[in-house]
Order: structure tokens, then C-alpha cells, then sequence
């Protein structure tokens, strides 16, 4: 029996489809995780997502598709965080390649399915942009989220759509969604985040990081990315809700506009159109500046006042955790350096470490 669930958007929707298949299907056989190549320039400097031809050492799952062992590897300057996945976790990851457009996907799709005869095929997405009309103002990333949904309505093959985790990508927030999630499928709990606790440790995902830490039961206000996005941490925070498909479809006018596209450029103008940016265009943006950008260096004896200044700013907004990837963007630290802050934190202070979060000290005026 194979299970072949579909990360709606990549990289920490895959880590979730992890956790989602021990929780729903327990000790069945390995699924097959259908995702992106799309680590966004915190992994991978190149914009917009990767092809087959970005990568050695793949193996041919179907004729259309490619599966990323974990021997596979991003040809220079590309990254990604796939092989290290396929390592970790005990799944087959096959590579969703966007380059063709909707068509393109749906194909790669009916391929795959075709040829596994699958048991079940849930389309899963953390946080629920998935969801969004295209005019919600802080929406930030719909065109990944909007070809996997175009391409599973086209799918000759009952598909299943979870959203996991509603308002966990801090894009939409969760009383947006409350008119279209349907019901409850499982709320996670800490046991089912075992699957997945030792890819927390290292993945930059910040939606996957926030909905597991929930099913901890971590509580409060996180912070999130470049923009400083606050995402509430609630009871509401681990559940799973079923979405009937043709209600999203019907709701998300660009999935709806891009399900003819033949190219992924077309389905970039159709982003910039509808919903007024197209996610790679930012990244596009971005990469220029980080490349004109001068990183500023972990001096670990310079980080704790800068910590403490940020730790101060961020409870005055009401804050109680933040993300390691929200704190080095903040100190002007790249990338690369993430790791390393972070495990100078958790090593210097780890009565903050909220796994996988950062806790902000309630009390900011005690000594240190």
C-alpha cells in the first residue's frame, strides 16, 4: 500500500507531509512525497524553483518523474534542501518541476499516479494560502501553492486537500479561512512531531517549525520572517482540516486563471496580474540587494547586547517566540550563518529554546 501525498508549496510542506502520513497512516509503507525544489534564497541563491537538470544524481521514478535520492546533489550555485530530506526521512521524494507550466504539473502528476496506483492522494498545505481569493494584502507567495491546486483539479483521480496548521505561513490569517475549512481530520500532537523532531533541528522552514511546536503545545505570539509577521500560536494552531477542492479551486482565482499554462513564465504574468507581485519576482528583487548587501559578521561577544536589544523591541510588540531564521535576518546575518547563531543560542541559553522556536523572556529586565 503507498500513500502519495503532495506538498502544496515545498520544502515545509514536505517535512509536514512527513508527520502527517505517521499521524494518519501510521506504520504503513513509505509514501511518496510529490514536492518542489523551492528552498527560497535562505537555501538556495538562485530564484524561483529548480528543475531535474538542477541536480545530479536523481533517479527516474516514471517517465515523467524524478525522485531525489539521498545521494543527489544541486549543481553550483543551486541548493536544496531535498537530498538531506530524502536522508532523514523514510520516504521516496519525487520532484514536482514547474517549469511546464499547470500542464506540465497535471502530467507529472497522472504519470505518477498511473504508475503507483496509490492508495490515497492528499494534497497538503501548511497555513492555507492555498486558500487565498489573490487580494489578501498580506499575501506573499500564492503562485507554488496555485499551480499544485490547478493541477490536482485536473487530475483524473480523487484527490483529498488538507490544510494543516490554518494561518501558520503568516499570509493569511486564520479567521479568513473559517468559511471554507471543513472538518477536523486530526489535530497533531507532540508524539506525532517524533517524525520529524530531528529535521526541525536543521530546516529553515518557519510554517512547519510554528505548526509542530503547536502540537507541542507551545503557546503565544511567534514572529516570523524578513517582514517581522506575527503568528498567533493557538489551540486552533495543530489541527488539520479537510477542504473540499472544488471550493478552493472556485475560491482562488489564480489557480482557476493558470490551469491552461504551458510555462511557468505564464503563470508568473498571471500572478503579477491578479494578485500584484509573483513570488519570484521578489526573490528576484531580493537576491540583487543581498548581493550588494555586506553581511555583518557573528561576533559572539557583539550578539548578546543585539539579542537582548531585539529581545527587548520584540515583547513590546507583544511577542513571546520568534524563529532562528526572524533573528539573524534581524542582525543582518545571511543565511549561512543561521545554524551557527543557532546553536550558539540554544548552547549558551537553553531555558529559551522552545523546540523549534525561541522563546522571548518574559521578564526583560532581569540581569544576564
Amino acid at each position: 500500500m503507498t500513500r502519495l501525498i503532495v506538498a502544496a508549496g515545498g520544502g515545509g510542506d514536505a517535512v509536514a507531509a512527513a508527520m502527517l502520513h505517521a499521524a494518519l497512516y501510521g506504520g504503513e509503507d513509505q509514501a511518496v512525497i510529490l514536492t518542489y525544489a523551492w528552498d527560497r534564497l535562505l537555501i538556495d541563491p538562485l530564484p524561483g524553483p529548480r528543475r531535474p537538470d538542477d541536480f545530479t544524481g536523481l533517479r527516474r521514478l516514471t517517465p515523467a518523474v524524478w525522485a531525489v535520492p539521498a545521494e543527489a546533489r544541486p549543481i553550483a550555485p543551486a541548493g536544496s534542501t531535498l537530498p538531506r530530506l530524502a536522508a532523514e526521512l523514510p520516504h521516496t521524494l519525487a520532484l514536482l518541476d514547474p517549469s511546464g507550466g499547470a500542464e506540465g504539473l497535471t502530467h507529472q502528476l497522472e504519470d505518477l499516479v498511473s504508475h503507483m496506483e496509490p492508495e490515497s492522494i492528499d494534497l497538503l498545505d501548511v497555513g492555507g494560502d492555498i486558500l487565498a481569493r489573490g487580494d489578501e494584502p498580506t499575501l506573499k507567495s500564492p503562485l507554488a501553492d496555485a499551480l499544485t491546486l490547478a493541477a490536482c483539479c485536473q487530475v483524473n483521480a480523487p484527490v483529498r486537500l488538507l490544510v494543516a496548521g490554518p494561518g501558520m505561513d503568516g499570509e493569511l490569517k486564520p479567521e479568513d479561512l473559517g468559511d471554507v475549512l471543513g472538518a477536523v481530520v486530526h489535530t497533531f500532537t507532540a508524539s506525532d512531531t517524533d517524525a520529524i523532531s530531528a529535521v526541525l533541528e536543521w530546516h529553515p522552514s518557519e510554517a512547519t517549525a510554528l505548526l509542530a511546536a503547536a502540537a507541542r503545545g507551545v503557546r503565544g505570539t511567534c514572529e516570523i520572517r524578513d517582514a517581522g509577521l506575527p503568528v498567533p500560536l493557538t489551540d486552533e494552531s495543530p489541527r488539520v482540516h479537510e477542504v473540499d477542492l472544488d471550493d478552493a479551486i472556485g475560491r482562488n482565482e489564480l489557480a482557476r486563471a493558470i490551469m491552461a499554462t504551458a510555462h511557468l513564465d505564464e503563470a508568473e504574468a498571471h500572478s503579477r496580474e491578479i494578485c500584484g507581485s509573483s513570488e519570484i519576482d521578489y526573490e528576484r528583487n531580493k537576491a540583487l540587494w543581498l548581493n550588494d548587501r555586506q553581511p555583518a559578521k557573528l561576533d559572539r561577544a557583539a550578539i548578546w547586547p543585539r539579542l537582548e536589544e531585539f529581545e527587548h523591541e520584540a515583547r513590546a510588540r507583544g511577542l513571546s517566540h520568534t524563529t532562528f531564521r526572524r533573528i539573524a535576518e534581524a542582525m543582518n546575518l545571511s543565511g549561512s550563518q543561521r545554524d551557527d547563531l543557532r546553536q550558539l543560542l540554544i548552547n549558551s541559553r537553553p531555558e529559551q529554546y522552545d523546540a523549534p522556536l525561541w522563546r522571548i523572556p518574559d521578564d526583560m529586565s532581569s540581569p544576564r
